[in-house]
């Protein structure tokens, strides 16, 4: 299975907010990071356990937010997702096509999908 069958809308925020906004629209929408795109280009993602770790601070998300975000393409298969949340000790990647956010695919995304991942994979 591809990514592109089990991906969701990620939540996507275009302007380099406080932590407090961060953690507002995070609680709002349900959401459990918050990619920020600028020039149409992913420039990093703020997660829960960001906003944990500067808890009660004024900084900005640029300040605290992951900037080497490691990323997929629709195309790729739930496998490779799993190794690289593994290696990279990661619980969400983003979902990329040609540069431009498409999608997130989370832990749970792939959990619910585990039936579609080799045993062999998973076992190894």
């Amino acid at each position: 299975m591809i990514l592109k069958d089990v991906m969701k809308s990620p939540q996507v925020i275009r302007k380099d907010i406080s932590l407090k906004r961060a953690a507002r629209i995070m609680s709002s929408k349900g959401a459990s990071s918050l990619l920020f795109v600028s020039d149409k280009k992913l420039k990093g993602i703020i997660t829960e356990r960001d906003l944990l770790r500067h808890y009660n601070s004024k900084k900005k998300i640029s300040e605290v937010m992951t900037k080497k975000v490691v990323t997929l393409s629709s195309e790729d298969e739930l496998n490779k997702a799993l190794s690289l949340m593994r290696r990279h000790k990661i619980r969400r990647i983003p979902v990329l096509n040609g540069g431009r956010v498409k999608g997130i695919v989370t832990m749970t995304d792939i959990a619910a999908n585990l039936d579609e991942i080799d045993a062999e994979f998973l076992f190894s």
